[in-house]
């Protein structure tokens, strides 16, 4: 009888049906869909139960316990993570020998792995969005004091995010979490992260996958120094002269459009001469907002693009109506004008395909693509009838796309 431990809120008691006493390189090609061999120290199966799909990691009982708090505490510090479902142990096989355990998370919902993104045409315009999102978790995990040991494109999964991408952490065996990062820890971190993206992108030149225009050489190049700007932006001392303090509200708003929110900063004025650094920093600020508004869930950039068209459409009404409407009133107007019946027009077969904050970004790029083409302003819906037309009938569904 195994044991099956859950995290608060996953109800995959299924998970019990599974074929526990059979090791998972075993499992029958009707129980799941098998990772390609030797992108993983372990084997990794998903299964689908219940509508949805799950990744399943088997691996010593110590180390999947610790990966387990890894993640739990990844999650408790709002860290983009795969989600938590639970841990099987107690594992035996026909003989009675004990077995691995076997560590469930769920799979991250129109997650792209990067082999699709480095290898398929259709993804072009995101690959060079890639290496700036997997900058920003590693800067993001770095300030928190995480020292992930095995930063790579294979074990991170990225979303459309309005245009660009977000990374998230899938694999945790080689990590720690310290109080802070020595520069020591964070360069041999970030010395393991070029490496891997390095082996990982020759490695799908080996296999002939990789798309002609991309070196190998030049992105890991890329993320080594977008890394250290980053760091910089956020942690190093900029000397400002006091007759030229815009400066400081030109970083502030650097950071807060990489999605960090600046919530308090040191400031010392000396000879004329005021130092300025950021000291508490935070991922979110246009997601939380958003939410905060409208209940809508969304990626960062997602986020600031749908705040600027809630925005606009609040100019628009104060102008139109003669008053200056509250926000929380604009909001809703935005909601139950804009964001729901622009939705609702999408058709059942291919509603879905991508998240509805992409699509509503998406859709929000046509209509301005439409204006330029045509020389005059198309109304919103005359825009979404023509992108369900040319664009997302064509797209890919992108909700469960398996590495």
């Amino acid at each position: 009888m195994v044991a099956l431990k859950l995290k608060t809120g996953s109800d995959e008691l299924a998970l019990l049906e599974l074929p526990w006493s059979t090791p998972l390189a075993d499992w029958p090609e009707d129980w799941s869909l098998a990772i390609p061999a030797g992108l993983h120290r372990h084997v990794v199966r998903f299964v689908t139960l219940n509508g949805v799909t799950l990744a399943l990691k088997e691996l010593p009982p110590r180390l999947a316990e610790r990966e387990f708090d890894l993640l739990d505490r990844l999650r408790e510090e709002a860290m983009p993570s795969v989600r938590l479902v639970g841990i099987v142990t107690d594992r035996v096989d026909a003989e009675g020998e004990p077995m691995e355990a076997v560590l469930v998370t769920r799979h991250l919902r129109y997650s792209l792995p990067y082999r699709h993104l480095f290898a398929e045409d259709a993804y072009v315009t995101l690959r060079d969005r890639v290496i700036d999102a997997l900058v920003i978790l590693l800067v993001r995990i770095h300030l928190e004091g995480f020292f992930w040991g095995d930063c790579s494109l294979n074990n991170a999964l990225f979303r459309r995010d309005a245009g660009s991408l977000q990374a998230y952490l899938v694999d945790t065996e080689t990590a720690s979490w310290y109080a802070t990062l020595s520069d020591g820890q964070r360069q041999l971190d970030l010395d393991i992260a070029v490496e891997n993206v390095l082996g990982g992108l020759f490695d799908l030149e080996a296999e002939g996958l990789l798309a002609d225009d991309v070196d190998p050489e030049n992105v890991a190049d890329l993320l080594l120094l977008r890394y250290q700007e980053l760091w910089s932006e956020l942690r190093g001392i900029e000397e400002v002269p006091t007759g030229d303090l815009g400066r400081i509200h030109q970083r502030l708003a650097r950071l807060n459009a990489l999605g960090f929110d600046t919530e308090e900063y040191e400031l010392h004025q000396r000879d004329g001469i005021a130092r300025f650094r950021p000291t508490i920093v935070e991922e979110g600020h246009h997601r939380r907002l958003l939410q905060r508004l409208t209940g809508i869930e969304a990626q960062e950039n997602q986020a600031r693009r749908l705040l600027s068209a809630l925005r606009g459409y609040a100019a628009w009404l104060s102008q139109s109506e003669g008053a200056v409407l509250p926000d929380a009133v604009a909001a809703y107007r935005w909601l139950t004008e804009r964001w729901t019946p622009t939705l609702e027009r999408l058709p059942t077969e291919v509603r879905g395909r991508l998240e509805d904050a992409e699509v509503y970004h998406q859709i929000l790029e046509h209509n301005w693509y439409l204006n330029e083409r045509l020389g005059v302003e198309q109304p919103l819906e005359h825009a979404v009838q023509d992108y369900i037309d040319n664009v997302l009938v064509n797209a890919s569904d992108e909700r469960t796309v398996l590495p």
